[in-house]
């Protein structure tokens, strides 16, 4: 599928990708819909739109943009993404967390799937190894950008910080993260479960450059990232931090931590694709 910036398009592929991670979490009843349904419209915008990526895929990820899911567990849009970007066959979503398959319920190397860099699950894992491509692409003189997802819940995790402290220690200013701000992780709001206060003055004071956008309107996360780009050799790293909906298309999941890790029965899958546009047929 061809790069585009028309907003109706990167709508028309959000809205498919959907109806694929709801798809794939009843068929395998099992996964993680909710924050997968709250990044589609990033993920749409950055292989549809950003990146200048091959689905060709070399692991080293030279001359090209990369990008890592930290979050590991939304692993379904990223596999939506990735099959209608043309990485791998769009029937093999199917085998979703199947038995031997290369779509596993949390992103892995073994199974060499094209687009997968780094198996991520162990949360600040993944942003740890994106900032370490940041450092190799600079030495290499490699003029592209590192993104990274992380989930808010994530921030809890020691590893983050430590990755946000090397990252601006050595001015990867070729690396722009986005933090899922949806407020919610697996055992409630991330207020009662740990409270995370200002989470882009926490950016700020590790010595990076932060913005902040909707990150369910595809027109304002198109416009945020062209503002990102603008600090590209500006010496900090960049932290978009980015208000979702959890469950975001699907009126009955939205802004629910239930189905932070959950599966519709099938009256459920009925209900949700009926609020959702099939847009590039179903696999």
């Amino acid at each position: 599928m061809k790069q585009t910036n028309d907003i109706s398009q990167l709508q028309d592929i959000a809205s498919q990708v959907r109806r694929d991670i709801l798809r794939m979490v009843h068929g395998a009843k099992s996964g993680h819909p909710g924050g997968s349904l709250g990044c589609a419209d990033l993920l749409t915008s950055l292989y549809f739109s950003v990146m200048k990526h091959n689905p060709d895929f070399a692991m080293d990820g030279k001359n090209e943009d990369v990008f890592f899911l930290s979050n590991g567990h939304i692993s379904p849009v990223w596999y939506s993404v990735l099959a209608h970007a043309g990485y791998f066959p769009v029937a093999e979503m199917a085998t979703f967390r199947k038995l031997h398959t290369r779509l596993q319920g949390h992103p892995t190397t073994m199974e060499k799937l094209p687009g997968v860099r780094v198996a991520t699950g162990s949360l600040g894992q993944g942003i740890s190894v994106a900032v370490g491509m940041a450092l190799a692409k600079k030495r290499d003189n490699d003029p592209q950008t590192v993104y990274c997802l992380c989930g808010d819940g994530e921030m809890n995790e020691g590893q983050v910080w430590e990755a946000a402290m090397f990252a601006a220690h050595y001015k990867l200013d070729n690396f722009i993260g986005f933090v899922d701000r949806n407020g919610l992780q697996i055992d409630g709001t991330t207020e009662d479960v740990l409270s995370l206060g200002d989470v882009g003055a926490k950016w700020k004071a590790f010595g990076w450059e932060v913005l902040e956008m909707n990150g369910n309107d595809i027109a304002e996360v198109l416009a945020t990232i062209a503002t990102a780009q603008t600090f590209a050799g500006k010496g900090k790293p960049i932290m978009i931090i980015m208000k979702t909906i959890m469950g975001k298309g699907v009126d009955f999941m939205e802004d629910k931590h239930h189905w932070h890790g959950n599966f519709p029965s099938d009256a459920q899958l009925a209900t949700a694709l009926a609020q959702l546009p099939e847009t590039l047929a179903d696999y």
